[in-house]
């Protein structure tokens, strides 16, 4: 298996050439996020619990000593009170978006997310696919067993990327159909969060079980949401792509669900474009039906036109470019499979909580801290003066 960090995918992607004539000069340091911001204020009930587990705060200025609490993976009664915090961050957060947007999220379903800028190669249709496939699932056997899940979105698209809004109008439209429709009640449920912004994220974090990092692998050169959210005990469901590749070498493959293509095959499908979608398209059952409903007014009665779009970009490609760029459909298969995986894991709820309480222990090295260190190790070499680091 081929895994590649942020580093690499900046040295042999983003900046290659550059590398290629000045290797010396790349010493890329992985980035990282406040837990003193990101954990202790905005999860005050988690950090109550650390600083029992822990014998103190300890970890505000040395977040390695997060990783005391591996000890208590297996502690029954420090699981269930982990379970009880994200309860309540769960009714919390559930009383903001009804205060604010006016829904009433089902606190009883299991709080899957996906928040960041809306762009195709981070894969928002990918999600919803899903959740469409899910949909017509649940039609065809109205009494089929389903783990209760609450999807909810949060993104902004650049204000000239039609294909972005296009997206984000699929995933409304899609919101509204599963919403109004009886059957999916306390079962399926999509939220399209307004306005994501650093103030919605304090509140949404520590509500979070589910954090979805489903980028094209070779694509996302970092990124810190994926932190934020381990860091409060949500588990990643995601490709081997930017910072998920640190975060699965730190939590182990027991305790993250990866899934997709790795970035040496994505490379090599762009270099000899060979894929073509139409194939998966014709011989995928749940692709083809859902994708199709698109189009026929099954599934959005009132604007099959709008979606048009989006399927011409998946199955043609625009402008004369590659059909499915991002490889929705190819990865489809095996984000299926990771997503039916996941669900049996959170019905056993002790093994849930105890990769929540790893995901949350192993966080430490993602500390911004560590990355001002490492950068004056490498790169600034600054001997002189105070430092809390």
């Amino acid at each position: 298996m081929c895994i590649r960090d942020s580093s690499d995918i900046l040295r042999h992607d983003v900046f290659r050439w550059q590398y290629q004539m000045e290797p010396e000069k790349f010493k890329n340091v992985t980035n990282g996020i406040d837990h003193r911001r990101w954990l202790a204020q905005i999860n005050p009930r988690l950090d109550g619990l650390i600083a029992d587990l822990c014998g103190g705060r300890g970890y505000l200025l040395h977040p390695e000593e997060l990783k005391k609490l591996e000890a208590f993976a297996g502690d029954g009664a420090v699981l269930a009170r982990l379970d009880e915090i994200k309860r309540a961050n769960k009714l919390d957060f559930a009383a903001y978006v009804k205060k604010t947007q006016g829904v009433a999220l089902n606190t009883d379903a299991i709080f899957d997310v996906q928040v960041k800028r809306l762009h195709e190669y981070k894969r928002q249709l990918l999600n919803a696919m899903h959740i469409i496939y899910l949909y017509q699932k649940l039609q065809d056997d109205p009494s089929m067993e389903l783990q209760p899940r609450t999807f909810l979105f949060g993104a902004k698209a650049a204000p000239g990327y039609a294909v972005a809004k296009r997206i984000i109008h699929l995933i409304n439209s899609l919101a509204n159909q599963i919403n109004s429709d009886p059957l999916c009640r306390g079962r399926l449920q999509v939220v399209f969060l307004e306005n994501y912004r650093v103030s919605l994220a304090e509140h949404l974090m520590p509500a979070s079980e589910v954090s979805q990092q489903i980028s094209t692998a070779g694509k996302e050169a970092s990124g810190t949401g994926n932190m934020k959210f381990m860091m409060n005990g949500a588990v990643t469901l995601g490709t081997m792509d930017g910072a998920n590749v640190e975060i699965y070498e730190q939590v182990g493959i027991d305790n993250i669900y990866i899934f997709g293509m790795r970035a040496d095959t994505v490379e090599g499908m762009y270099r000899e474009r060979t894929y073509n979608p139409m194939s998966i398209f014709e011989t995928n059952h749940e692709i083809r039906k859902a994708m199709s409903q698109w189009l026929d007014g099954t599934l959005f009665p009132n604007e099959p036109l709008a979606m048009q779009d989006l399927y011409h970009t998946l199955l043609v490609g625009d402008y004369g470019g590659m059909p499915d760029s991002y490889f929705v459909l190819k990865d489809f298969g095996s984000y299926s499979m990771a997503n039916r995986r996941m669900m049996e894991d959170y019905q056993n709820r002790d093994k849930w909580l105890r990769m929540a309480i790893v995901n949350t222990a192993k966080s430490g090295f993602f500390s911004s801290d560590r990355t001002i260190r490492q950068y004056n190790n490498t790169i600034w070499h600054i001997q002189d003066g105070p430092s809390i680091l």
